[in-house]
């Protein structure tokens, strides 16, 4: 895919929640389909194979320990994740290293409400998240209506927009932007 044929969405309804130690981005999305149709790109490998920064060992529908592997380019690193809690089609839990992702769903008129809390560790990322999971929501939902895109994960988001939704979503959260990780 071009990075020319493809355009952000607007940014999201974002959040950051602080504790003493960490810091969860919460990030809210309407999607215009059903809770178990959104549970599934969110659950089975085949599916987060076609969006996600990452695929699966194994579907995420059930508690336990899974092997998520991140992938950027042509690199892809193993990780060891546990799956909390999986309560389908409405909450799903699970570690990924240090970070912990909940990703709850609500039905709507309209489809459903997704709400995906990311806990990490520095302030600084949460921006970076919010455009990294921004980018990767947008190829979800060309999956979802059956007009599928190719992930956009790793380095590469860069050539779709990555660092100006990083910029605007630090500028919204009020945290320097401290550019592109390193991949």
């Amino acid at each position: 895919m071009s990075p020319d044929a493809y355009r952000p969405s607007p940014l999201a309804d974002v959040d950051c929640e602080a504790t003493e130690d960490r810091f969860t981005l919460v990030f809210t999305r309407d999607l215009r389909h059903p809770p178990e149709k959104v549970w599934a790109a969110l659950t089975e490998p085949g599916q987060l194979a076609k969006w996600a920064p990452y695929t699966a060992g194994r579907n995420l529908s059930e508690a336990g320990d899974v092997t998520i592997t991140m992938i950027d380019e042509e690199k892809s690193q193993d990780m060891a994740a546990v799956v909390v809690r999986a309560e389908p089609p409405t909450l799903l839990e699970y570690t990924l290293g240090t970070d912990l992702l909940r990703w709850e769903l609500a039905a709507t008129d309209a489809g459903s409400r997704l709400t995906l809390r990311h806990t990490v560790q520095d302030r600084d990322w949460i921006p970076k998240v919010a455009a990294g999971w921004h980018l990767c929501l947008d190829v979800a939902e060309k999956l979802l209506e059956g007009h599928p895109i190719p992930p956009i994960r790793g380095a590469a988001a860069a050539d779709f927009g990555w660092s100006e939704l990083n910029d605007q979503y630090a500028q919204k959260f009020g945290i320097p932007n401290t550019g592109m990780p390193e991949h």
